[in-house]
């Protein structure tokens, strides 16, 4: 006998005052569902999962849980009026007798039950929040965004937890592993309409592109159909008026529908603009060592960051990633040893904590309030890249409406103040990339936008993630700091370290490593055939590198081939021919480079 849904929500609509968030929806939870609930920034995500969670009222429609069945929804702005502790908070809705599943819970991820709530960071109060819906464990699980603020040790205790829960758990995540390891099936936002796929999130990008396939070519059928129609109607509509008033009634209904379908919304206009070359030592660190309040961050490294190096730094929260930044930047003092930075360096920081964003101010008082994209006071311009541009244009460009323009910064989404802030970072040039967390609350396609234009940024990239396959994708070089003190450098992304290092951190915790040598520029190991892991990495990339390299001599040439490009565009010109040589230098070396290591290799 099939077993009643757990959840039923029937023909909901819902505007908030303005144009429909959701209309004619219609969803059901059945008991034992794994779902990956996705969609783009602002598509109403969290919206609809707090109408599931009885949070948010519909305009109409009905919301049914089952009979004796409980749910449970994460806030991530939870209210803790009346806690004194975190703690207090994540057991309010437990049996005096099971507070100790706070305890167990708030050990996995990693959050201390005996923090003040008045003290507590936005990080502590979504854990305490998570550890609440974990200890209460409900039949039901709404999570909205588990994995933001967990490290990547506590993001496996989570998996495992829900691989092995017998509840019916929605989730909304960026993080394309914890999707792919966890959901059987996907709820699809796209423009106000939910649809429902019987498979796990790993078959939702094919599924989303056939579907969207098919709307083109339903499109461009209709596009036809109407050319036909007005052609008709243009080429003798005078002399059969009475006759066929019903084509021309037709016609205009065809018209009506081309109307009425909703556009896809674009991608956001993303590129990172290189600035003037820097050296080829980025920077180097010579016996770096530094503690905190008797807590050792690192010892004894040594490092060298060439330029186009992507340079991830993973480890637990607290155990100091951002601190080391900031030591390789110089604006940290070492307790011991030094950095040398490289010449002509233009830095660019995207900050974990959105600190560059005033949340009081506007969008448009954002942008054109900014000393170092040169606009101050009520500008309507921004310089981008040394252009001057509307404000209102720019944000356009971000996937911002002109409404949202004029609107306080604290009413924008998580992903959306992301998208903000890597507006204000793309509007400058650069050729060093700080990264701390970049990837928090954006959306799948804007993630994938973000890792191609990181691809082809010709500047060097340090980065801080706890998103493995985001790690996977962009980082060539990944520095594990695994507490007291060891900072380890292993090539290649998240999965090549735990190759490297032969640990599973969710089952099998190792002991830390030895602390490198101060007599050795960096820690490798050699592979059999001679070359060390990064120089085996560096073999495979090359190909890539000198092929690329070609492509934008080839491009820079055409340009250059204008014979008025010098008279008409003189600025452009000098640009475009310094560009050419500095890619014609870099060419060389790398052939060299590959011809070197390829010998090597044999």
């Amino acid at each position: 006998m099939a077993k009643a849904p757990l959840l039923q929500i029937s023909d909901i609509a819902l505007t908030f005052g303005g144009d429909p968030v959701f209309e004619g929806l219609s969803l059901v939870v059945q008991p034992g569902d794994r779902v990956a609930l996705v969609g783009r920034n602002g598509s109403g995500k969290s919206t609809l999962m707090k109408v599931m969670a009885g949070l948010v009222e519909a305009d109409s429609g009905a919301r049914v849980l089952s009979p004796g069945v409980t749910a449970g929804y994460m806030e991530q702005d939870p209210s803790m009026a009346g806690c004194a502790t975190l703690g207090d908070y994540a057991a309010s809705g437990l049996e005096p007798d099971e507070a100790y599943k706070v305890e167990m819970v708030a050990e996995g991820l990693k959050f201390d039950p005996a923090g003040d709530v008045a003290t507590a960071s936005g990080g502590e109060r979504r854990r305490a929040a998570l550890a609440k819906l974990m200890a209460e464990a409900p039949e039901l699980m709404l999570l909205d965004e588990p994995t933001n603020h967990l490290d990547i040790e506590a993001i496996a205790w989570l998996e495992q937890e829900l691989k092995q829960t017998r509840a019916a758990f929605v989730l909304i995540s960026h993080d394309r592993a914890f999707l792919r390891a966890l959901t059987r099936a996907t709820l699809w936002i796209d423009r106000g309409q939910v649809r429902r796929a019987e498979q796990g999130f790993d078959r939702f990008e094919e599924w989303r592109d056939k579907i969207w396939e098919e709307e083109d070519q339903q499109r461009h059928k209709l596009n036809r159909k109407i050319k036909a129609e007005a052609r008709w109607a243009v080429e003798g509509i005078s002399a059969r008026r009475k006759r066929n008033q019903g084509r021309v009634r037709a016609l205009q209904e065809l018209r009506a529908e081309r109307a009425s379908q909703i556009k896809r919304q674009g991608m956001a206009a993303m590129a990172f603009e290189g600035g003037p070359t820097s050296g080829k030592k980025v920077m180097e660190a010579f016996g770096l060592t530094k503690s905190f309040d008797g807590k050792q961050i690192v010892q004894g490294l040594d490092l060298t960051v060439q330029r186009g190096d992507r340079i991830a730094f993973v480890g637990p929260n607290g155990v100091g990633k951002t601190t080391l930044i900031k030591m390789l930047l110089g604006q940290v003092a070492p307790d011991e040893g030094s950095v040398k930075l490289g010449t002509n360096l233009d830095i660019a920081v995207f900050d974990q904590t959105r600190a560059a964003l005033n949340p009081d101010m506007s969008l448009w008082e954002n942008l054109a309030n900014d000393p170092e994209l040169g606009v101050s006071g009520k500008s309507d311009q921004v310089m981008v890249r040394g252009q001057p541009k509307h404000v209102v244009g720019y944000l356009k460009e971000f996937l911002f409406d002109e409404a949202q323009a004029r609107a306080p910064v604290r009413s924008l989404s998580g992903g959306e103040k992301a998208r903000l802030l890597l507006a204000r970072l793309m509007a400058r040039e650069s050729n060093l990339l700080v990264l701390d967390e970049p990837t928090n609350d954006l959306d799948i396609e804007t993630l994938d936008l973000l890792q191609d234009i990181l691809g082809e940024y010709d500047g060097t990239v340090l980065l801080v993630s706890h998103d493995r396959d985001f790690l996977d994708r962009v980082a060539t070089t990944t520095i594990a700091m695994e507490g007291n003190g060891q900072a380890v450098v292993y090539a290649g992304g998240w999965s090549d370290y735990r190759s490297q290092r032969g640990a599973d951190f969710a089952e099998a915790p190792v002991a830390p490593k030895p602390a490198p040598k101060k007599d050795k520029p960096a820690q490798v190991k050699q592979t059999a055939a001679g070359l060390s892991f990064t120089e085996k990495h560096r073999l495979d990339e090359l190909p890539g590198v000198i092929d690329r390299l070609g492509a934008e001599i080839a491009k820079l040439e055409g340009l250059l081939a204008d014979p008025d490009l010098f008279t008409r565009e003189p600025v452009k010109f000098q640009k475009a021919t310094e560009a050419l040589v500095a890619r014609q230098e870099a060419l060389s070396a790398a052939e060299d480079e590959w011809l070197m290591l390829e010998e090597k290799a044999g």
